[in-house]
């Protein structure tokens, strides 16, 4: 792969604009975490009178698999345009009157069709704001740019607690909430952000007649680290309740929510301090190798779990550690992929390893631990997190 020449090398973004662009991408994880982890289920038992499961799956699979595609083909879009603002404004608009729309749905078949509408206005915003931030920050900023990412999931799961906190709104408007925190998280970014990308960023990159060029196998093992991670992530966060009480049946069901909270939340300053870290030592992989280990430990430690607090404890290390991994890993991302023309596509395609694991690792769960129970689950998760270790492990000894 050979670069075409740039005059000066990309400057380092301000922190004002770092802050405001970590706030922007948490404003994504607030416009779905709410809606599918509480506000959807409990609007699909408000129309059928009850729980359903099925109905829910439903909704589920078919919008991971619309927002898998919308990705991927927004991400063209954009990088055809070569410009991401536009794009980001438009998904937020778009986001934001959709959701509205859910709320007011009078049928689960609505419902369902809204949530995949709103799959594809959601990643019109989220593929071209990821985008943006390879157009902007320089490599020498990808470690603390992960760690300002860990803030995603931690504000995502606080609004999901704030507009069902009982009282503070009503239940007819807490979609009208997270609309509003998601335009204050986002926009800031979007308005002020102008002329912030860095021609050196995204000019584009020539291919050249080399076989099977080392960067696209690195690029390879970024990809199945990822989602190796993420399968035993999404079947944690599927199950969490269901195990614990397994071993307490007594066990709460805000217990734990705040245990997943706390521990989003924790893992913020921890992933700022190893991010600023590799940034500083030119380490960005090592971070990566550690926290999949652990990932590993933690999950070892569950298998083995007979009390609650033992089982408490190994959640709370797997869980800090793939928060950890999963922040420093997205940015991480933007520094391996072959060329900036693309880059959109691209993370479309290693957006696949979000959705693809929610849509199966249910079902496979299922199967599973009725015959060998979660003790063999857990295991099998250790294992994939000790081979997604292995595999960027290689990657830094071949460097």
């Amino acid at each position: 792969m050979n670069a075409a020449p740039t005059d000066t090398p990309p400057q380092r973004q301000s922190r004002w604009f770092l802050a405001l662009f970590a706030l922007a991408a948490a404003g994504g994880a607030v416009a779905y975490v709410p809606l599918l982890t509480v506000l959807l289920p409990q609007r699909i038992a408000d129309l059928q009178g009850g729980e359903d499961v099925a109905a829910l799956a439903q909704v589920t699979f078919l919008g991971a698999l619309m927002a898998s595609i919308a990705n991927i083909a927004v991400g063209m879009l954009s990088d055809r345009s070569r410009t991401r603002r536009p794009w980001i404004i438009a998904g937020l608009i778009a986001s934001n009157l959709l959701l509205l729309a859910v709320g007011r749905a009078e049928s689960v078949a609505e419902i369902v069709v809204l949530v995949m509408v709103w799959q594809v206005a959601l990643n019109l915003m989220l593929a071209p704001l990821m985008a943006w931030a390879g157009d902007c920050f320089p490599d020498e900023q990808k470690g603390v740019l992960g760690g300002a990412l860990a803030l995603s999931p931690a504000l995502g799961a606080l609004a999901g607690s704030l507009v069902t906190y009982a009282g503070l709104v009503a239940p007819e408007a807490r979609l009208m909430l997270v609309a509003v925190l998601v335009s204050a998280l986002v926009l800031p970014a979007v308005v002020l952000g102008k002329g912030r990308e860095r021609p050196a960023l995204m000019a584009p990159v020539l291919r050249t007649r080399e076989p099977r060029p080392f960067r696209q196998r690195v690029v390879a093992r970024m990809w199945a680290a990822r989602l190796l991670v993420q399968v035993a992530e999404g079947g944690m966060f599927a199950f969490l309740l269901y195990w614990l009480r397994s071993l307490s049946p007594d066990y709460p069901e805000n217990g734990a929510a705040n245990v997943f909270s706390a521990v989003l939340v924790c893992a913020v300053p921890i992933s700022l301090l190893l991010g600023r870290w590799s940034d500083r030592h030119g380490r960005p992989i090592q971070p990566l190798v550690a926290t999949a280990v652990l990932c590993a430990c933690g999950m070892l430690v569950m298998a083995a779990a007979d009390t609650l607090v033992l089982a408490i404890a190994g959640y709370v290390l797997f869980a800090i550690a793939a928060a950890i991994f999963l922040a420093l890993h997205a940015s991480q991302t933007l520094r391996v992929l072959p060329a900036p023309q693309h880059r959109a596509r691209d993370l479309g395609v290693f957006n696949l390893t979000n959705t693809v694991p929610g849509m199966v690792m249910p079902w496979f769960t299922v199967l599973l631990v009725p015959r060998f129970g979660y003790g063999a689950l857990f295991v099998l998760f250790a294992a994939l997190s000790l081979a997604s270790a292995v595999l960027l492990a290689g990657f830094v000894r071949r460097r």
